[in-house]
């Protein structure tokens, strides 16, 4: 889930390894505005500043470009996986660290909105990348949550209540990316502060910590004996 972007601040590298950087960021902006079929390869590269040539180059051809901005744009999942896996992490520790991959990438602003437009586009306009993102980025995320919820709750292996719980720790980090646009609208407050994403943090890990306790209330309240009705 963590975005990528490029540091203005740091010193200037090879020119080629910085035109492939802009025509990713350009190829991130368009194809999450037109989609990968109305976007040409005339326009990412005029728009990036380059030539046709350096995106046969550097991707091959507009397929490549696309199926690098998709993943490369959002990070590696198995760096994500690997905050917040670590069986030595309390509950909330990896909570933290599990909403962090979310929501670091709404620190770079315009960025978040296009990896997440782009991701919408992909599943409406599909191309094959989505059904890779959900075994490759998607589903290996969940499991290793799904391991997080079965060692607090000691269990071997999953059931659906631990499945049902992991969707929704992690629909509350989904949703500050697919849900921001109305968020603003309907509670610009919330997102308007320096320190708006600390203080989300915050609180969705005091949330989903709490669903996790319910559930552990429920699970032990299934486990205790009925009463015999006295004759």
């Amino acid at each position: 889930m963590t975005a990528k972007t490029v540091d203005s601040h740091r010193p200037l590298r090879q020119d080629g390894e910085l035109s492939r950087e802009r025509l990713l960021r350009v190829g991130l902006a368009l194809f999450a505005q037109k989609g990968f079929e109305k976007t040409s390869t005339r326009e990412i590269a005029e728009a990036a500043q380059t030539n046709i040539a350096a995106i046969s180059y550097y991707f091959g051809d507009k397929a490549g470009l696309y199926r690098a901005v998709f993943f490369e744009s959002q990070g590696s999942p198995t760096e994500d996986i690997a905050r917040y896996a670590d069986p030595r992490l309390s509950l909330e520790d990896a909570l933290r660290a599990l909403y962090a991959s979310f929501l670091e990438p709404l620190r770079q602003g315009d960025m978040a909105r296009q990896c997440m437009k782009l991701h919408a586009r992909e599943m409406i306009e599909p191309t094959g990348l989505w059904e890779e993102e959900i075994a490759t980025g998607i589903r290996p995320m969940h499991d290793a949550l799904v391991a997080v919820l079965c060692r607090h709750f000691h269990l071997l292996k999953a059931d659906d209540d631990v499945q049902r719980l992991a969707v929704c720790i992690a629909g509350l980090g989904v949703h500050m990316h697919v849900g921001r646009d109305v968020t603003d609208t309907i509670a610009p407050t919330l997102n308007t502060q320096p320190e708006s994403l600390d203080l989300w943090a915050d609180r969705l890990v005091m949330y989903a910590t709490a669903m996790v306790a319910a559930e552990a209330q429920r699970r032990q309240a299934t486990m205790r004996p009925r009463k015999t009705p006295a004759r």
